[in-house]
């Protein structure tokens, strides 16, 4: 690794004219030269307002692949393009326009966590953080929800004057966590942990949470919470912003790794910028038609927030 990657990556960022973006799962020296750090809404809302022309998008390939769809005129580039999302291959357009034809009058919302073409054919696309106030606006009684099975089961249990037709589909990381790995922890370090939990976990697994959110919504609810100690039931990258927050509270992992997310290095930024490599190209057809369920995924939500404000 160059001596001095972390000045280089500093002045060749501003030379290109870039941005940094990483996600919360990023390994830590990423997070600390990224220009914003987020979960996936908060950094597509990013990638859509800022100035620059160049984004970097440090993450998983479906969120570089979001930004280009919301923000056509920019350049967006992934620094490591093996860095790829394994649920997104849960559900193909094919596959899920065969099961809407069993519910010819439901829609689809798909997790952003999804392949381009099948955000083709989505009445709007949802972060976790957004899934239940965009499905709540949307003007259907029938919603087919995918890829993410226990993200779609966690919105039904909050909306329950629709039907959410699931799919079977997960997060490899979330999805493995057994309701006995939480009692085992609270076992450990006291019965009067808190414990936060991602909502693509299993039912099972959130029933015994004290909250449950994405990894925005997570952090923001520990940093405003007066107790000591927290076990976080999500990908451990949190770590880093959690600590930041709050360096006196204590924070307890179960074995909770996202290998695609910890691709990212700070070499791959380097030459990401040094020779504007992995760039995100997506056909104009397609991209013109995922827009719109991305779009709507920021209109519905920003419904939602006006609606409660008045």
């Amino acid at each position: 690794m160059k001596t001095n990657i972390k000045r280089d990556i500093i002045k060749l960022k501003k030379e290109k004219n870039a941005v940094i973006l990483a996600h919360y799962y990023q390994p830590q020296e990423v997070q600390k030269i990224a220009d914003y750090v987020g979960d996936s809404y908060y950094l597509s809302k990013i990638g859509l307002d800022c100035e620059e022309n160049n984004i970097v998008f440090c993450g998983v390939k479906f969120m570089a692949e979001s930004a280009k769809i919301l923000a056509p005129n920019k350049r967006v580039f992934i620094p490591n393009k093996e860095a790829v999302c394994s649920m997104v291959n849960f559900a193909a357009k094919e596959e899920v326009l065969r099961e809407k034809e069993k519910h010819p009058n439901a829609k689809v919302v798909s997790y952003i966590n999804s392949l381009t073409e099948l955000k083709t054919i989505s009445e709007a696309c949802c972060t976790s953080s957004s899934a239940v106030d965009i499905i709540k606006n949307i003007d259907a009684d029938k919603i087919l929800f995918v890829p993410d099975k226990n993200l779609g089961s966690y919105v039904s249990e909050q909306i329950t004057d629709k039907k959410i037709i699931l799919w079977n589909g997960h997060c490899y990381v979330h999805n493995q966590i057994k309701a006995q790995d939480i009692i085992n922890m609270k076992e450990k370090h006291g019965q009067d942990i808190k414990v936060a939990v991602h909502p693509e976990c299993t039912k099972e697994v959130r029933d015994l949470a004290d909250f449950i959110g994405s990894t925005g919504q997570i952090i923001e609810y520990i940093t405003c919470d007066n107790s000591e100690k927290f076990l976080i039931v999500t990908e451990q990258g949190i770590n880093y912003e959690l600590k930041k927050r709050n360096p006196n509270k204590k924070f307890y992992y179960l074995d909770m790794v996202c290998k695609s997310m910890k691709k990212t290095s700070l070499q791959d930024i380097y030459y990401c910028l040094k020779n504007e490599t992995n760039e995100i190209i997506i056909d104009d057809e397609i991209r013109e038609l995922a827009y719109n369920a991305l779009h709507n995924m920021h209109i519905l939500s920003e419904k939602c927030k006006n609606a409660s404000v008045n």
